[in-house]
């Protein structure tokens, strides 16, 4: 920290308690915490995904954006402070923030058929897991979330994270986890969460029991860090085939998610 210059900006997280032991070792620059309880703040989420965006209680506008997830706005936060430090007024970074249209993979809307609309989100440990199912949770509010993950990254195939799972995943109201590959038993990680947790060696089988267990209204959540071997057209295919009509693909209707 003490290699950032004197006229530079730290913008830190507020919520990482370790931040603060390792600016008390010693540093040179001015800091702006976002997300605790001072500097910048955002008021509550509402059900467009809005928010006032704060700095030391002061309002500085409403962020109209689509995307959801606790991320997301936090990362709206700190790229407004490091806006503002390089010249570009709060209000003027907030106005940019509502006109951003999220990148793919961040709960992207891959199709919907008969009502049931499949989601693709790059989250894949329990912290970016949590905070999607929590952010699709507002987004949906009652309607039925079936939660799909493929614990693919080197850490999660390790089974290092692997007690945190069923937390991170209670917000959904059914899970289903691909399991093949791992260095551990996924059915047992997850049997915290009871009946509404199944696991499956076989991709074919997970979407053979998705489209049995699908019904119009609900939001399938696909959380995968790679291709999750073409689940998401094979599912929408399979929903085609099973109700007989047209599945509505939306490549570029995206909206909020891991970030």
């Amino acid at each position: 920290m003490r290699t950032v210059p004197g006229n530079g900006l730290i913008v830190a997280n507020g919520r990482e308690e370790s931040l603060d032991r390792v600016f008390a070792r010693g540093l040179w620059t001015p800091v702006e915490k976002f997300g605790g309880s001072g500097g910048w703040t955002a008021g509550e989420v509402d059900a467009n995904g809005h928010f006032d965006v704060f700095f030391d209680g002061a309002l500085q506008g409403r962020v109209k954006w689509a995307l959801i997830g606790e991320h997301n706005r936090m990362n709206a936060l700190a790229s407004i402070a490091a806006a503002r430090h390089a010249g570009v007024p709060a209000a003027a970074a907030i106005d940019a923030l509502s006109r951003f249209e999220n990148v793919k993979r961040r709960m992207e809307i891959r199709g919907a058929v008969h009502g049931i609309t499949v989601y693709d989100d790059f989250a894949h440990h329990p912290t970016a897991i949590t905070t999607t199912v929590e952010g699709l949770r507002r987004k949906v509010g009652k309607a039925r979330i079936l939660a799909v993950l493929e614990p693919r990254s080197n850490t999660m195939k390790l089974g290092i994270m692997k007690a945190a799972l069923p937390d991170s995943l209670a917000g959904a109201d059914q899970v289903y986890c691909f399991g093949a590959n791992l260095g551990w038993d996924a059915a047992e990680a997850l049997a915290p969460l009871g009946a509404k947790a199944r696991v499956f060696d076989n991709l074919d089988q997970l979407v053979s029991q998705l489209v049995a267990d699908a019904r119009p209204g609900d939001h399938v959540l696909m959380m995968s860090n790679g291709g999750f071997g073409g689940i998401h057209a094979k599912l929408l295919d399979a929903l085609h085939h099973h109700y007989h009509e047209d599945f509505v693909l939306t490549p570029m209707h995206r909206y909020g998610g891991y970030a």
